[in-house]
Parts: C-alpha cells; sequence; structure tokens
C-alpha cells in the first residue's frame, strides 16, 4: 500500500489512517474481550491480599511468586505501578516488587492473545520467554547495583503516598477464595467479580489502546517504508539485529503507548522493518514511557527513578538481544514483515463471527457490572488518593449492593 503524505492531501490521508485503524480494532476486538474476560476470571479467583507477606525477600522463590501475583493481575501499566508500591509499602521486598510490576504487564494473558492474533505465535512465545529472562537480568542488576541506601530513600518517599494514576484501580480487591477454581467462578459473587474485572480493566486500558491504535494507524498510512527500512538499517542485516533492540525502547518512551494498546504500533514497527528483538524490547518498554517514569519519580524520589530507568532499559534490550540470537538459532523467527496492519480489512469471516459471539460475551458482563453496584465502585476507583480500598471495603460494597436488591425485590407491587 503506497503511504499518503497528510500535508499534501490530508482529507485522503486522515480517512486511510482511520480506516486502518478501524480494521486493526475490528481484527483484535475478539481478542482483547476474551483476553480481559481470562484475566477478570484468574483476578477472581487469586486474592492480593497476601501478596506483601508473600513477597519477603529476593529470592528465588519470592521472584517466582511475584511473577505469578504478576501473570494473574492487571495488563494496566498504571495499576501494576500503583500496586507495586502499595506491597513495597506494606513490607514486600522492594525488588520482588518491581519483579511482580513487570509479570503484571508482560505475562499477562490478554498480551499473548494480541500479539498471537496481531504478529503471530512466535511473538508471543518469544513475550513469554523473554519476560522472565528480562526479570532475571533486572534481579541481577539490583542485586549488584542497587544499593541499601536507595531501597530507604525509595521507602521514605513511598510512604509520603504521593497520588500517580490509577490508584483506586491497584487496590481493587473482590477475589472469591471460597471452594473450588469452578466453584468460585461459577458463583455469584465469582460471576460478579468477574464482571467487574473486566470493565475496570477496560476502563484502565481503554485510552492506551486507542491511543495505540490511532497512532498505528497514522504511521500506517502516513510513513513510506523507505522511511523505516532506513531507520531501522534494513540494509545491514547484522546492525538491524543490533539496533532494533536498542531503539525499540526509545521508540515506546516516546510513543506514551503502554499496556497491551503498543501491539498494534507494535506491528507497524514489525512491518516497517525492525528487528525481532527490537519488537520485544519495544513491547518490554511499556515500563518506561514518559508519563511512567514521572510516576517513578513521585513515588521514590529522583535518584531512585533514575537507577530504576537504567536498570529497566538495560535488562530490556539484554533480554530482547539474547531472544533475538536464540530464536535465530531455533529458525523461529518469521521470514516474512507482514503483521495485519494493512491486510486487515472487515469482511464477514471467522473474525466477524467471534466479534459477534464476545461482543454477547461483554454485554453480559457489562450489565452485570450495572446490576451490581458497578458504577459507584468505579467512582470509588477514580478517587483511590482519597480512599483506601481494601478488600473489606470493596465487600462490604458488595454485600450492601446484593441485600439492597433482595431488600427490593421483597417491596409489595
Amino acid at each position: 500500500m503506497q503511504a499518503i503524505n497528510p500535508f499534501t492531501d490530508p482529507i485522503n490521508g486522515i480517512l486511510l489512517a482511520l480506516s486502518m485503524t478501524f480494521s486493526m480494532f475490528w481484527e483484535i476486538l475478539w481478542a482483547l474481550i476474551l483476553g480481559f474476560t481470562l484475566s477478570g476470571i484468574v483476578q477472581a479467583v487469586v486474592s492480593k491480599g497476601e501478596m506483601s507477606r508473600l513477597l519477603p525477600d529476593a529470592s528465588p522463590k519470592s521472584i517466582a511468586v511475584a511473577c505469578g501475583l504478576g501473570a494473574a493481575s492487571s495488563s494496566c501499566s498504571y495499576a501494576s505501578v500503583a500496586l507495586a508500591r502499595s506491597i513495597f509499602r506494606k513490607g514486600a521486598n522492594f525488588t520482588a516488587a518491581m519483579a511482580f510490576q513487570f509479570a503484571s504487564t508482560n505475562l499477562v494473558i490478554e498480551l499473548g492473545i494480541i500479539l498471537a492474533v496481531l504478529m503471530g505465535w512466535q511473538f508471543t512465545l518469544a513475550e513469554f520467554v523473554g519476560g522472565p529472562l528480562m526479570i532475571f537480568i533486572l534481579v541481577l542488576l539490583f542485586r549488584f547495583f542497587l544499593k541499601p541506601k536507595l531501597v530507604k530513600a525509595a521507602k521514605q518517599q513511598a510512604n509520603r503516598g504521593l497520588a500517580g494514576k490509577m490508584e483506586g484501580h491497584a487496590d481493587m480487591n473482590m477475589s472469591v477464595t471460597e471452594g473450588s477454581i469452578w466453584q468460585r467462578i461459577f458463583s455469584d459473587r465469582g460471576f460478579t467479580a468477574i464482571s467487574h474485572y473486566f470493565v475496570m480493566d477496560w476502563v484502565s486500558v481503554w485510552l492506551d489502546i486507542a491511543l495505540g491504535l490511532v497512532i498505528a494507524g497514522a504511521l500506517a498510512a502516513w510513513i513510506p517504508s523507505d522511511f523505516w527500512q532506513a531507520f531501522f538499517l534494513t540494509d545491514h542485516p547484522i546492525w538491524s539485529k543490533l539496533w532494533g533492540p536498542i531503539v525499540g525502547p526509545v521508540v515506546a518512551i516516546f510513543s506514551f503507548v503502554c499496556s497491551v494498546g503498543n501491539v498494534p504500533l507494535a506491528a507497524v514497527l514489525w512491518n516497517g522493518g525492525i528487528s525481532f528483538g527490537g519488537v520485544v524490547a519495544f513491547i518490554f518498554a511499556d515500563l518506561i514511557v514518559l508519563p511512567i517514569l514521572d510516576i517513578y519519580r513521585k513515588y521514590y524520589g529522583l535518584k531512585v527513578s533514575a537507577f530504576l530507568f537504567i536498570a529497566f532499559y538495560t535488562a530490556m534490550v539484554s533480554a530482547a538481544l539474547i531472544i533475538e540470537i536464540l530464536f535465530q538459532i531455533l529458525g523461529l523467527i518469521p521470514q516474512e514483515h507482514n503483521a495485519k496492519v494493512v491486510e486487515a480489512s472487515i469482511q464477514f469471516n471467522y473474525t466477524t463471527v467471534l466479534n459477534i459471539l464476545f461482543l454477547a460475551l461483554a454485554v453480559l458482563l457489562v450489565i452485570r457490572f450495572f446490576k451490581t453496584g458497578g458504577p459507584h465502585m468505579l467512582q470509588m476507583m477514580n478517587s483511590g488518593s482519597k480512599h483506601e480500598h481494601s478488600e473489606h471495603h470493596l465487600m462490604m460494597h458488595y454485600a450492601f449492593v446484593k441485600n439492597r436488591r433482595k431488600s427490593l425485590r421483597k417491596l409489595p407491587s
């Protein structure tokens, strides 16, 4: 497809960008709903209440637990950063809290599904192999370079409780712990919890997803392939493999897009010629975009935030380079750069059928959300800087709504 210059042909340029944006959205809609539904189910049966107790140190066991808890939490970058500070303030080890933070954005179900749909299973595999590898490298960097003085300064600043973003969502805990997994999922409380997590997760990341799709559509429609090929050094195979992981996080930093919203943009970069490792590093970098770097400054202070940026960037680049080499040796890197950006179109096919089915599921969950006090809880989430929304607080709210519904049904007609 020929790129359109938006300055010389603004109308067609905007129309093409919007068309590609909607096409990509349609292509991944069912996967988004499936991913957030599965995420909601996991969060509904896995309690956040004991996180601080389970992460007392930086031992291999604590780091493994941190990865598991992170993978079971929300994919929202802002919520994961807020929750990491929360458990750190409550006694969790700082290194383990940061490992949890990385796992909660890079090892979640919805990210893997979107990568598979839009870019291919190889990228999903790279994400779930590279994520733990990146956390391992990060733990080593912290062990050798993170001084107790910096951790003490981070704890002092964290205890000040300065507001970041999505504080309330990070504190939200409606998990059901009684009975078997299936009993929890299909119970009345379980269904309610799943619906609330589903809607809250959408509310927390819709802007990132929309921004990522719009930016990806604009870049795909307006930037000619020659520019991308020159920028990513595609004429120099060896240098391009080294350059991709280095520049990938830099592009992410200035794109302001995080969470699963950066996958469409990653697809555009892949089609433009960035290396396989460059795509991996770009996706990893959702935790060092400019708004989140500013939140680190508020949470932990300037010196600690600078250390985090250097350590995070080093871990991302190193892990991406290793993945590039490993997947090249195993022959797992796709030979063609053809992610579903230009090719995506709306037709009556399996994608449309899946979208219809999963939209019906989404409607059921949204209805349940509204019937069980969801809007009021959403207001509570948005005022997280003023309230501490403990599990007890949220469960009391749920019980109040449930009892109120029962009372209304008993009233005479």
